[in-house]
């Protein structure tokens, strides 16, 4: 299997890394899940969403990932799927080729309930799996204890392993993994699929003064901090500390109101 990972933290965060590690051979998971081809931001593109960039060039640079050639872009996530998909990975392997999975992440922060929208990471999974590649987001929870990121990505391969061992997604399909905070990961941590949180953020901004006496606003929200949690959603079941898995489309379509707005206008 040839895999694509990409991320939102930029090429060289610990948490691609580690994720690296992970899928292509481990103290931990000996076995390769596959070949791997890192295409990655050049800096931290966190919380840029679905955005691209149409206006001015994406450059490259190639750089090595733990003695593996890999590419950074300069650009957004979804940016890095498809010049991926579109160029790279045909350059790379051959005309009409494509990754047979793509992983977004390891994450540093969770990507659980409406963070889902604001993400990166899992942007450009949705992205992948738009072009017709499945694609599976991988996100660490952070807390105030400094993160293993390889003890958490070794989590993240059991849960792939787990999820694909029947085969992989549809062709269509995005799965975002989220995995607790490490000190609380061991052999025992349960893989929950459930839906997400769909309740808003408290967003919180602090008033500043500038020294032109210009007012700005910095947000001080806390990114896990919900109106509301409801019981078995991803938030509720990473904050009990299982490793959730989340089905996502990216078809936004409110099929439920189909009927009530058709009626509507045929009035």
């Amino acid at each position: 299997m040839r895999i694509l990972l990409t991320n939102d933290d930029g090429i060289h965060a610990p948490g691609i890394e580690a994720m690296h590690r992970q899928l292509v051979g481990s103290a931990q998971h000996p076995e390769a899940l596959g070949e791997v081809y890192t295409v990655a931001p050049m800096t931290v593109q966190s919380a840029t969403s679905h955005g691209i960039t149409f206006h001015s060039p994406l450059m490259t640079r190639p750089v090595p990932m733990q003695g593996e050639d890999a590419m950074a872009v300069d650009g957004r996530p979804a940016d890095c799927v498809k010049l991926a998909l579109t160029n790279l990975w045909p350059q790379r392997y051959g005309k009409g080729t494509r990754p047979d999975l793509v992983i977004s992440g390891m994450n540093a922060g969770a990507n659980c309930g409406i963070n889902v929208i604001y993400s990166g990471t899992v942007a450009a999974a949705i992205e992948a799996a738009f072009l017709g590649v499945p694609a599976i987001a991988v996100s660490l929870h952070l807390d105030a204890q400094r993160p293993d990121f390889d003890l958490g990505a070794s989590h993240a391969r059991r849960a792939i392993d787990t999820l694909i061992r029947g085969g992989l997604p549809d062709q269509h399909e995005i799965i975002s993994i989220n995995i607790p905070a490490t000190e609380y990961l061991n052999d025992d941590t349960p893989i929950e699929v459930c839906p997400m949180n769909t309740h808003a953020l408290v967003d919180q901004y602090e008033r500043r003064t500038s020294p032109k006496g210009e007012d700005y606003y910095w947000s001080t929200a806390h990114g896990l901090d919900f109106r509301g949690t409801d019981d078995g959603t991803d938030v509720h079941e990473l904050f009990e500390r299982k490793i959730t898995v989340t089905p996502l489309s990216f078809d936004l379509t409110n099929t439920a109101r189909l009927s009530f707005w058709r009626d509507r206008v045929s009035d």
